[in-house]
C-alpha cells in the first residue's frame, strides 16, 4: 500500500512551524571545485551566470580563491585552494566536486547560531563579525549531514559587493540569463536508515517541518527503490527533501551517489524558471545534458495530468516532465551530474501553482536514471 503522505497542506504547515529561526531565503550555495576559474567559465556560459565578485590572491588571500556568480536571487561561490593539504584539498580528495555551503540569509547570525546550537547541532563556525568602508557582515555557522554545513548570514548592515573580504569581478564576459530565479530546494543523501535521523535534525533543530513523504512504493522501479521525506522551514522559503537508499533488486541512485560522494551530501539542486522551454533549450544549446525520457511518456500524458498551456510536441521534443497536484501543475527537467563522478546535479522546474514535488514523475526519472547507471557499468 502506498504511503505517500502530504502531512499538511504546505501554507499551514508554514504557518503553524515553530519559527524560532526565521530564514529569509538561501542567501548562497558554495561549491568546492577542483578548478575555480574553469568552473566559474562552465556556470557563465552553460547556466547564464554572471560575475559578481572575486576572491584570491589580488585581494591579499594566500589559501584558496573564490568566485561569486550570480543570476537573479540565485548565488554560487565557486572555491578552490591554492596549496597542497587542507581542509578544501581534502574535501575534493574525498568528493570530487560538490556542495560544502549552503547558507541561509537571516536578520540575527548570532541568535541563529545560539538557537540551533543549543538544539543540539554541532558548531562549525561561531558568529564572526567581518568589516570594511561598506559595512560589516556577520556570519556563523553548523554542521549537518556528511560534510556539508550551514551558514547563516547577516547583511543588514553591508552595501558592498557580496560580503568584506571580496572585490566586484570586473568580466567582458557575461553571456546572457537563462532565466533562473531562485533555489527552489536541495535534496540530500543520506545513508542507509539515516533519513528519520536528519528529519528529526531539521525538525528539532531548526524548526522544520515535514510537509511531504515517500516510501520505496512510491520511489521505485524493477530494480531500484529510495525513500524520501520533504522538510520545510516556518516561512516555506527554504525546503530539503532528505533521501535514503531503500531495497532493491540492483544498486539505487543514492547508493551510487553514496559510493562516489564517499558520505552524505547534496545530490541536486532545484533551480526555478518562470519559462523552462526557453531555459532547457538555452541550456542544450549551450552544451549542458539533460536525462533521456522515452516519448511513450507522453502518450498518456493529458490523461494524468489534464490540460496545461504549454504545446505537448515541444515538451516532448526537450524531455520535459510534468505533473500536478491539488494546488496547479509544474514542469521539471534533470541534467546529467556536471562533473565526472556520478554526483551533484540539477533540477530545472517551473511552478504553475504546484506545490509537490513531482511524484507522478519519480517512475520515468529513476528508469531515465537507472539508464545512465547501467552506461556506467553501475546498475
Amino acid at each position: 500500500m502506498s504511503q505517500i503522505k502530504e502531512i499538511e497542506k504546505p501554507n499551514k504547515i508554514f504557518e503553524n512551524a515553530q519559527d524560532f529561526l526565521p530564514l529569509l531565503g538561501v542567501d548562497y550555495i558554495e561549491l568546492y571545485v577542483g578548478n575555480a576559474k574553469q568552473s566559474a567559465h562552465y556556470y557563465k556560459t552553460a547556466f547564464g551566470f554572471q560575475s559578481e565578485a572575486y576572491l584570491g590572491l589580488e585581494t591579499g588571500i594566500k589559501d584558496k580563491v573564490s568566485y561569486v556568480l550570480k543570476q537573479d536571487k540565485i548565488r554560487l561561490v565557486l572555491t578552490s585552494p591554492y596549496n597542497k593539504g587542507g581542509e578544501i584539498n581534502e574535501h575534493l580528495d574525498d568528493h570530487g566536486d560538490g556542495v560544502k555551503v549552503i547558507a541561509f540569509w537571516v536578520d540575527d547570525a548570532t541568535k541563529s547560531f545560539e538557537e540551533t546550537v543549543k538544539r543540539g547541532a554541532k558548531p562549525y563556525m561561531e558568529p564572526l563579525k567581518e568589516e570594511d568602508e561598506n559595512g560589516y557582515v556577520i556570519r556563523s555557522g553548523i554542521h549537518t549531514y556528511g560534510e556539508t554545513v550551514h551558514l547563516f548570514i547577516e547583511r543588514k548592515n553591508y552595501k558592498g559587493v557580496f560580503m568584506p573580504g571580496y572585490k566586484k569581478w570586473e568580466s567582458s564576459y557575461n553571456p546572457t540569463s537563462i532565466g533562473l530565479g531562485y533555489i527552489d530546494h536541495v535534496v540530500g543523501n543520506v545513508g542507509w536508515n539515516e533519513m528519520n535521523v536528519w528529519s528529526k535534525f531539521y525538525e528539532e533543530v531548526l524548526g522544520f517541518s515535514q510537509i511531504i513523504s515517500f516510501d520505496d512504493s512510491d520511489i521505485s522501479t524493477e530494480y531500484t527503490a529510495l525513500m524520501s521525506k520533504v522538510m520545510s522551514n516556518g516561512n516555506g522559503r527554504v525546503k530539503f527533501p532528505i533521501n535514503e537508499p531503500a531495497k532493491g533488486k540492483n544498486k539505487s541512485q543514492i547508493e551510487e551517489f553514496l559510493d562516489y560522494y564517499n558520505s552524505p551530501g547534496a545530490q541536486h539542486i532545484a533551480v526555478s524558471t518562470n519559462d523552462i522551454i526557453h531555459t532547457v533549450s538555452e541550456m542544450k544549446s549551450r552544451g549542458v545534458e539533460f536525462l533521456y525520457v522515452p516519448d511513450e511518456y507522453y502518450d498518456t500524458l493529458i490523461d494524468r495530468v489534464g490540460k496545461i498551456d504549454e504545446d505537448i510536441d515541444i515538451l516532448k521534443e526537450h524531455g520535459i516532465l510534468i505533473d500536478r497536484d491539488d494546488e496547479g501543475y509544474l514542469l521539471q527537467l534533470f541534467t546529467k551530474p556536471v562533473q565526472d563522478r556520478p554526483t551533484m546535479f540539477f533540477e530545472i522546474i517551473q511552478r504553475k501553482g504546484a506545490v509537490s514535488f513531482g511524484k507522478g514523475n519519480f517512475k520515468a526519472l529513476f528508469i531515465a536514471i537507472e539508464t545512465e547507471q547501467k552506461n556506467r557499468g553501475n546498475l
